[in-house]
């Protein structure tokens, strides 16, 4: 079973108000870029990377938590994030019962920790360039 199968495995479980969210945040975050990729970590975990990873989500008996792993770094200015804002990397929303979703603000979010992984892999590919070349000579 591939990442992607195992999600919606885990979807389909949630018979609660969590299914229909998880599902509404999953969507977003898909449609956020067409190369994103799904991958299942840490035992269950659904994880979202493009060019490092963005985003992890998890059901937990009153919320959907979805972490951003870079998140202190974003700009939030539609102020989404709710949760683990103390954290020197992390950034989290949590949504609740009845919570809506305010799909364009996630997915420029998404967008955002998307330009941020490309920045941020973009200055650590220099050095290592270097370091390669420093072998050769």
């Amino acid at each position: 079973m591939n990442a992607s199968e195992r999600i919606d495995e885990m979807i389909a479980k949630l018979s609660d108000w969590r299914g229909p969210i998880f599902a509404r945040i999953r969507a977003c975050v898909l449609a956020a870029d067409p190369d994103i990729v799904e991958e299942w970590k840490w035992m269950g975990s659904p994880v979202w990377s493009r060019d490092g990873m963005i985003a992890v989500a998890n059901a937990h008996k009153g919320k959907v938590k979805l972490t951003f792993a870079h998140g202190a770094g974003l700009a939030d200015p539609d102020k989404l994030f709710n949760a683990g804002l103390e954290g020197n990397a992390r950034r989290a929303i949590d949504f609740f019962e009845n919570d809506s979703i305010d799909e364009r603000a996630l997915k420029a979010l998404i967008r955002a920790a998307i330009e941020y992984n490309r920045a941020h892999l973009k200055k650590n590919a220099r050095p290592a360039q270097a370091k390669a070349k420093s072998k050769t000579v």
